[in-house]
């Protein structure tokens, strides 16, 4: 009988996504024996990431630094001061210190992917970190009564629903790195992250569209716990997945990922006081569209609900690795 655990190299899984969810998910993964590659949406334009964003051309570090702290195997002072987000002075009020190291570095090595890398290398990073793009995208959205809206930090505050967003320049080059990282992945996933800003500007950039169509690398989405104020109201699961397909044109996974686990009345009406219930499982009507599904209490509670990440990259590695001795 094959052994579970005769796999000769570790999974080569792309993680793709933004925004605290994915950076979650990416400290649990890092545990696992995989070989991982993030790539990071470019679309941000809010705060710091958005300041360094328009004085400085370079794509928004934020949500990288995000991914490089999860990631990093740097003692956990350093990991504390490049989260260090200044709150007073002129010039220097709201920037986080590791948005500003990656300015830096970007200016030092002469773009903005070396810069990433040279960071890397600094905070010992299991696995690579790419952007989608070596420039900055502006995301726009189309919304319900057809008016559009432009940036990334504007959407969920235009109070209607999208109808779709798109991107500018919309023929934007996805970095060849990106683009090669998903052709050699064995397991691709996408999410938990915000639905519209975070997620499908990546799926939006042609080359990784394509690349992931074409991959075939196992594929699996993270269903997000709460529903989004001002981009995913009242969404079930089948309607992230809608708007996914209705973005690509393409039933892109094969499996999801969705939390069935309880949440407590006073942690649901906390929420819902900032307009956020749980996304609802339709089962039915995700299995009726050929994904299948696998469920399972996957959150925790703090400050926020957060997923669990020990028990989702359980989950993510027992399904890639029975993948590989599948096709072996």
């Amino acid at each position: 009988m094959q052994s579970r655990h005769k796999i000769i190299r570790r999974p080569k899984i792309v993680v793709i996504g933004g925004g605290t969810g994915l950076s979650v998910m990416l400290r649990g993964l890092k545990e696992k024996p995989l070989d991982i590659t993030a790539i990071v949406t470019v679309a941000d334009d809010g705060g710091s990431s958005g300041i360094l964003r328009n004085e400085l051309q370079i794509p928004p570090p934020g949500d990288i630094r995000n991914v490089l702290m999860a990631l990093a195997d740097a003692e956990p002072l350093l990991t504390e001061v490049l989260q260090y987000r200044f709150n007073s002075g002129t010039g220097l009020v709201g920037h986080s210190l590791g948005n500003l190291m990656l300015a830096a570095m970007t200016d030092i090595s002469g773009d903005f992917v070396s810069g990433v890398r040279e960071l890397s290398r600094v905070l010992a990073v299991r696995g690579q970190v790419l952007p989608a793009a070596n420039q900055a995208i502006v995301l726009k959205a189309e919304m319900a009564d057809g008016s559009i809206v432009t940036g990334e930090s504007m959407i969920p505050k235009a109070g209607q629903a999208i109808r779709r967003v798109f991107i500018e320049p919309s023929d934007v080059e996805a970095l060849p790195e990106a683009v090669e990282a998903i052709e050699q992945a064995d397991a691709i996933l996408v999410g938990p992250g915000s639905l519209y800003t975070s997620i499908i500007p990546n799926l939006l950039v042609p080359k990784l569209a394509e690349a992931i169509v074409n991959s075939t690398a196992v594929k699996l989405f993270v269903c997000n716990v709460m529903t989004q104020p001002g981009e995913t109201d009242d969404y079930s699961v089948s309607d992230h997945l809608e708007a996914v397909h209705k973005h690509i044109g393409h039933h892109l996974f094969d499996y999801v990922i969705v939390n069935d686990g309880e949440i407590p009345p006073q942690i649901e009406s906390k929420y819902a006081e900032m307009g956020a219930k749980a996304v609802h499982l339709d089962l039915d009507e995700v299995t009726r569209r050929g994904y299948q599904v696998i469920a399972d209490r996957l959150v925790l509670f703090r400050t926020f609900l957060r997923h669990d990440a020990e028990r989702l990259s359980h989950h993510i590695y027992k399904l890639v690795e029975n993948w590989m001795l599948r096709k072996r």
